[in-house]
């Protein structure tokens, strides 16, 4: 009886750590047939005390980080600050291929983001897939003062 009580208690313990390997890579990243990610983005940023708008280039980049199969990316819509819809940017879905990237610009004269911008991205594959990777850059330089940083996109609901 003892050693039966050992067997499942082990198999429970097993059971523990298998089970949250499924759906991931060696890495532990997670794969995916789809995602929607939110993106923080910033078409300009405030300076000084008197909070000066400093406006800023913004870069949506948009990356295939698997090795092996295409995405399609469905969605990449930019929204203001106060959530409303300023930009579609496709009006078609776009593929990628394997480690294929691609990008989309916000002027740094347009400023119609706001400091709280953002995009909404979305993507599909016919196969799970490691997950794309979007990030914005933002950029800008006015007179001899420069800055730049990036924002990384946050998954807010997955196709399983």
């Amino acid at each position: 009886m003892k050693k039966s009580r050992c067997l499942s208690f082990l198999t429970l313990i097993a059971l523990v750590l298998l089970v949250p390997m499924i759906g991931h890579t060696e890495g532990g990243m997670e794969l995916s047939q789809g995602q929607t990610i939110y993106v923080p983005a910033y078409s300009h940023i405030y300076v000084g005390n008197r909070e000066k708008p400093f406006l800023l280039t913004v870069t949506l980049s948009i990356r295939n980080t698997d090795t092996k199969h295409p995405v399609t990316i469905t969605t990449a819509d930019y929204y203001d600050t106060k959530g409303k819809l300023i930009r579609k940017y496709l009006e078609q879905p776009v593929s990628l291929g394997p480690l294929e990237s691609v990008r989309y610009i916000v002027p740094q004269k347009d400023k119609s983001g706001g400091s709280g911008a953002n995009f909404v991205v979305e993507w599909k594959s016919g196969k799970t897939v490691n997950p794309v990777l979007v990030e914005t850059i933002m950029i800008g330089a006015e007179s001899q003062q420069g800055i730049s940083f990036t924002s990384r996109g946050q998954t807010i609901s997955t196709t399983n």
